[in-house]
């Protein structure tokens, strides 16, 4: 059944007066909320049917009312009006990233530590790799007599780098016949199609140094797939102990965020301007009583990451939502211009 118009101003205005307060709403303050005049035993049948249809729940403590999970869905979906950002909240949020550390890493990372101390709330943001990206430069580094480090440098400024043991010694003309080879046959190669076939088939061309220098082609394989499968990074997350209605579940949900499959599966979008999933909508137990927000952001126009956080069901959505748009755009703007700077 459709709610009415007056249903829905009631609805609102308890789910806003919920997120401001905490505590549940009766109708003798709901009327003081409402922009226009009606008896208090009218809001109270009005209630009364927002309760039958499960958009409300009662405290068992309280006579008044609290959103449900559906509730809160109705009022984000169609009653929701978002608070258009002020020039002082986007200078405030512009001052939050450091634009004097071209590394992309470094940028998501900070960026997701400045959107949790913004919002109390845990925080991710994540990468995906631009389907343009390339290796600029491959270097095998001596680090002793039997260790040395690969270093991959992407075109997007992306630097990845892994040890590796070796059972022979390592010497500067090793070193240099490596170098030499890996950068002449990867050097420029999109990273997205170094696959296990062409690492397979460099070994073979390596001949009689192929026993040597094969872990080390294993390693490059590992790298662009690390740089490929993107970031994630999660910042905040002991902000959660601060809000007494996530208590039962918050150290599982703590334990849970530690994954980064979780993560992976959690904050993906697909086409969506953005997304909130809301307490049990979520397929996670730990996440029953949190709502997820997120939002993409882009880079050079193409679709290149998420920005999101966890915290309540009882956050400020209208309030939320702007700000965290605004976030990842600029975001994405910061990325955009250290993306070209490295091409």
């Amino acid at each position: 059944m459709k709610l009415s118009e007056r249903k829905k101003a009631i609805l609102a205005a308890i789910v806003e007066t919920y997120i401001q307060t905490g505590e549940p709403v009766g109708s003798k303050l709901l009327a003081t909320k409402l922009s226009f005049q009606v008896s208090p035993a009218t809001i109270r049948s009005d209630m009364a049917w927002l309760f039958e249809m499960g958009y409300l729940e009662q405290p068992l403590t309280s006579a008044g009312r609290v959103p449900s999970h559906l509730g809160f869905r109705e009022y984000i979906d169609s009653l929701m009006r978002c608070k258009p950002l002020t020039q002082d909240e986007r200078r405030e949020i512009d001052s939050l990233f450091n634009v004097r550390n071209p590394d992309p890493d470094k940028l998501l990372e900070d960026a997701a530590e400045a959107l949790s101390d913004y919002t109390h709330c845990a925080t991710v943001t994540s990468s995906i790799t631009p389907k343009t990206v390339r290796i600029r430069r491959v270097e095998m580094i001596a680090a002793g007599q039997n260790t040395v480090v690969i270093l991959m440098i992407a075109s997007n400024g992306v630097i990845r780098n892994k040890i590796c043991r070796m059972d022979f010694q390592v010497t500067e003309k090793l070193v240099e016949f490596f170098n030499k080879f890996a950068n002449a046959r990867l050097g420029g190669m999109n990273i997205a199609t170094v696959s296990t076939n062409y690492i397979n088939s460099l070994s073979i061309v390596l001949g009689e140094y192929s026993r040597i220098f094969t872990p080390l082609l294993v390693a490059i394989f590992e790298l662009c797939k690390e740089i490929n499968d993107g970031q994630y990074y999660l910042s905040g997350g002991t902000k959660l102990l601060e809000y007494n209605e996530l208590n039962i579940l918050v150290r599982d949900l703590l334990t849970m965020l530690e994954k980064r499959d979780t993560l992976q599966s959690l904050f993906t979008l697909e086409g969506e301007d953005f997304r909130v999933i809301i307490g049990k909508e979520n397929q996670s137990m730990e996440l029953a009583d949190s709502s997820v927000v997120m939002t993409p952001y882009n880079v050079g126009g193409e679709p290149a990451g998420t920005v999101g956080l966890i915290g309540p069901v009882r956050i400020d959505y209208a309030k939320i939502i702007p700000h965290l748009e605004y976030f990842a755009k600029t975001l994405g703007d910061l990325l955009t211009d250290t993306f070209e700077l490295h091409q």
